[in-house]
């Protein structure tokens, strides 16, 4: 297989769908649960990819088309085989809330010095991460690349890929429980970057006020913490939330720097702080970090804040679990303003969990009085009060604000992906 991975290196890059072939490039037979990219090896290089490779030896000429036993397994190898050429720092970032935005922010915090390659999105899966990596050249100084999970070995299977030299977990709670198990599972899961980079004395930035972390950390030496309490290397506090979040953050026995974030959330605090410590370890300034975190504005749907001509609408519609729902709306809770809305949707792979999450939910509300719309199966299984309205799917919410219109209202809207609130923008 070794051998077939200078097909890359003749090309000008990976493609896996023959809708967006590049001109030379070599293209991957990958299969899916709903198609077979084997069928279109001929189709791609007719197309006008270089080469390709496919798992089906009567395709195969060895001459454009090459014969490989597994096309997945051949990607991640090519790049793993890749990554091992650039001798340069790789972070891997996982954890079950806020690994996208973390990414984000320590992108935007080592661009000011540093030419990064990042995990466009959240492509960070087994397709995603070797993707990413294959986009590495001689000008990159520095990876960060994402990691995600939704079962056991998940990101064991990524670090062996990645190879990441500095990781960073941002936090543990309650997601994909359907595929890990119990929240132990996915404990265990999301360590295994810890174990990687334990085990190859790389460095790990550690969220220092986190209690699961800390166990999972041991007392393995290289690490760098951040966290709220002084005792961190870099610590920080909320100095307000207006509603966007403002905060001060310090490195040890160094001067206060004041950031006004263009992103609502007090849980996002530990975001910000975690990219704050990333960029000290790195050797940046106070001042280009204050002014990258300052800078960063966030976008797809996490964590939005949009001034409608008729409300003010936080939209954060891109994920949920129970962890996170808590902390958008505990966040939510301390934000001033006298009409108070909030558009919620199933929180989805809580498995054996989901009963009692939703419920957790809605009684917190219940004691808020709040207006409250809520969305899907799950929602609809909980003891509610009549005050709070339910609806099976999105589009009869939309239906329903069609012509009880909304207006001058402060509203929060969270859900899972697959409810697809973000769609109630056009009505708020």
């Amino acid at each position: 297989m070794n051998s077939l991975f200078e097909l890359f290196y003749q090309s000008s890059g990976v493609c896996t769908d023959t809708r967006k072939i590049k001109p030379n490039s070599l293209f991957i037979g990958l299969k899916g649960p709903n198609f077979d990219g084997n069928s279109y090896v001929q189709q791609a290089v007719d197309s006008g990819a270089k080469y390709a490779v496919t798992e089906n030896k009567e395709f195969a000429d060895n001459k454009q088309i090459f014969y490989v036993e597994n096309c997945l397994v051949f990607l991640q190898r090519l790049a793993n085989f890749h990554r091992k050429k650039f001798d340069i720092p790789l972070i891997g970032i996982t954890g079950s809330n806020g690994k996208t935005t973390t990414k984000e922010l320590v992108h935007a915090v080592l661009a000011k010095k540093y030419n990064t390659l990042c995990t466009f999105g959240n492509l960070n899966n087994h397709l995603g991460v070797p993707f990413t990596l294959l986009e590495l050249n001689e000008n990159h100084e520095i990876a960060i690349i994402e990691m995600g999970a939704n079962k056991p070995g998940d990101i064991q299977e990524l670090v062996d890929i990645a190879e990441p030299t500095c990781g960073l977990i941002t936090g543990v709670g309650a997601a994909h429980i359907e595929g890990f198990g119990s929240l132990e599972g996915v404990i265990q899961t999301k360590s295994e970057l810890y174990n990687f980079l334990k085990i190859h004395q790389g460095t790990i930035f550690v969220n220092g006020d986190d209690p699961i972390l800390k166990k999972q950390l041991g007392n393995y030496f290289k690490h760098f913490t951040y966290g709220t309490s002084s005792k961190n290397t870099v610590s920080g506090s909320i100095s307000e939330m207006s509603p966007f979040l403002n905060f001060n953050w310090q490195r040890s026995e160094g001067k206060t720097n004041f950031v006004q974030a263009k992103m609502i959330g007090a849980y996002n605090l530990i975001n910000y702080l975690s990219a704050a410590a990333v960029g000290v370890f790195f050797g940046l300034s106070d001042e280009q970090i204050t002014q990258a975190l300052t800078d960063y504005t966030p976008n797809n749907n996490r964590s939005q804040i949009t001034k409608t001509e008729k409300n003010t609408v936080i939209m954060d519609a891109y994920n949920a679990n129970i962890t996170s729902m808590k902390a958008a709306l505990e966040s939510f809770d301390l934000i001033q303003h006298e009409n108070k809305c909030v558009i919620l949707g199933d929180m989805r792979e809580l498995g054996s969990l989901s009963a009692e999450a939703h419920q957790e939910i809605v009684d917190y509300l219940n004691e808020r009085h709040w207006l409250t719309y809520l969305v899907g199966a799950e929602f609809g299984k909980t003891n509610r009060p009549t005050t709070m309205h339910h609806f099976n799917e999105t589009n009869q919410l939309l239906e329903h604000l069609e012509s009880n219109i909304l207006t001058q209202g402060f509203v929060l809207v969270k859900g899972s992906r697959g409810i697809a609130l973000e769609h109630v923008i056009n009505k708020l």
